[in-house]
């Protein structure tokens, strides 16, 4: 089990950037895969991408794909999630989480161990 703490959102302009970072804690973060997600109201949380615990293996869902990044830097125990050309329907609460099961992280399943408690992203049009 990690902890984990989401920064880095706020409010772009569509066509902008915006950089996430998901800070870890605990002894074992560097064995853990990491994905991010993400809720928009009304909506069902939803997968974006995923890394392994070294960073050799990604994955993205379609609709970012070629626009997001996820990178980890495991000396500093932290996730990055790169945002590029955002979109209003971008917009929502991004969480991080982390589980020891790459495929667990990146197929969502439902016992991803770890969460974060979320940052806003809204992208205005």
């Amino acid at each position: 089990q990690v902890q984990l703490v989401e920064s880095g959102g706020g409010l772009v302009q569509a066509g902008g950037s915006l950089r996430l970072s998901c800070a870890a804690s605990g002894r074992t973060f560097r064995t853990y895969a990491v994905g991010w997600f993400r809720q928009a109201p009304g909506k069902e949380r939803e997968f974006v991408a995923a890394v392994n615990w070294s960073g050799g293996r990604t994955y993205y869902a379609d609709s970012v794909k070629g626009r997001f990044t996820i990178s980890r830097d495991n000396a500093k125990k932290t996730v990055y999630l790169q945002m590029m050309s955002l979109k209003p329907e971008d917009t929502a609460v991004y969480y991080c989480a982390a589980d020891p099961d790459y495929t667990v992280v990146a197929g969502f399943g439902p016992n991803i161990g770890s969460w974060g408690q979320g940052t806003q992203v809204t992208v205005s049009s």
